[in-house]
């Protein structure tokens, strides 16, 4: 790794620490947003770093759909245990059961944008004042319009008009009675970023991340991980291939990339030759052009 990429993400690390404990220094009841992805792992590994030798001052908070990847789970159950930090739960099929949602049927059916109001219920029921998520500006033009500190009415609804000025990165966390805030510390890093930081700080990943064998449904072009949670329709094809994941979401909606990159440095290099981006394999982000706009909006993260 180059001198330059060292001093990069120093410069980043700082920007990202500050940022955390901004958030710390500013709300009453903070959390994590944790999916298990490689994004909410860095922040993890940030939020540990800014804390310390204390340890990380905030819970982390899962969004269950119950169609995550079991690697996924079982890596998140490990790290939490490793850092010593609570681990809040909370299940999309709650809120189903509950009927304040309702589960899709179809050949696109997901719980992905479900999850919404499962969040929002759990903000409410714990009086979390500011979520941090590992959100990039990089991923999606919705994710670039979002500031630092980015405000949520009492609703949880996002208004992009409606956003602060944050002239000389000072950080404004003031909120009325009942608004919450959603925090992105790594806003500003790449998925190159994030990768050269993973292989910087050696920070382990789920083994989906990396090219393994499995047996997948090819649907309209796209490869998506067999499961039960998937309903079939005649025109799919069962296969096997060697696959790996470029994001983490739900099962239903999240694509694999046909790879044999096992390695972080063959990850970056297959990434660069990608004619895909990132969130091209997130299959919910096609429904509509504003898809995950409109789902922000509403609550979504």
């Amino acid at each position: 790794m180059t001198h330059y990429i060292q001093s990069h993400l120093q410069t980043l690390e700082d920007e990202s620490i500050y940022i955390l404990r901004e958030v710390v220094a500013q709300f009453q009841k903070p959390v994590l947003l944790f999916s298990g992805g490689k994004d909410s792992i860095t922040l993890a590994r940030l939020a540990q770093k800014a804390f310390y030798p204390a340890k990380i001052p905030f819970p982390f908070l899962h969004i269950d759909t119950g169609h995550n990847f079991p690697e996924t789970i079982e890596f998140r159950d490990q790290l939490v245990k490793e850092l010593g930090v609570e681990l809040i739960v909370r299940y999309v099929q709650d809120s189903i059961d509950q009927k304040k949602v309702q589960e899709e049927t179809g050949k696109y059916a997901s719980r992905n944008a479900l999850q919404t109001v499962t969040l929002l219920d759990a903000i409410e029921e714990f009086g979390f004042d500011a979520c941090m998520g590992g959100a990039r500006r990089d991923e999606e033009k919705s994710r670039a319009k979002e500031r630092i500190f980015s405000v949520r009415d009492d609703f949880g609804q996002w208004d992009a008009k409606k956003q602060r000025p944050e002239l000389f990165n000072i950080l404004n966390g003031k909120i009325h009675f009942g608004e919450n805030v959603r925090a992105f510390p790594i806003s500003n890093w790449t998925e190159e970023d994030v990768w050269n930081y993973i292989a910087q700080e050696e920070i382990g990943l789920p083994s989906i991340y990396f090219a393994h064998k499995r047996k997948l449904v090819k649907r309209d072009g796209a490869f998506l991980a067999h499961s039960d949670y998937l309903n079939l329709v005649e025109t799919d094809e069962i296969v096997e291939s060697i696959v790996r994941f470029r994001t983490v979401g739900d099962m239903t909606c999240t694509a694999a990339f046909i790879s044999e990159a096992n390695t972080i440095p063959d990850i970056m290099y297959e990434n660069k030759s990608s004619k895909s981006s990132e969130r091209g394999a997130r299959m919910d982000d096609k429904r509509s052009e504003a898809a995950l706009e409109q789902r922000k909006k509403g609550g979504y993260f």
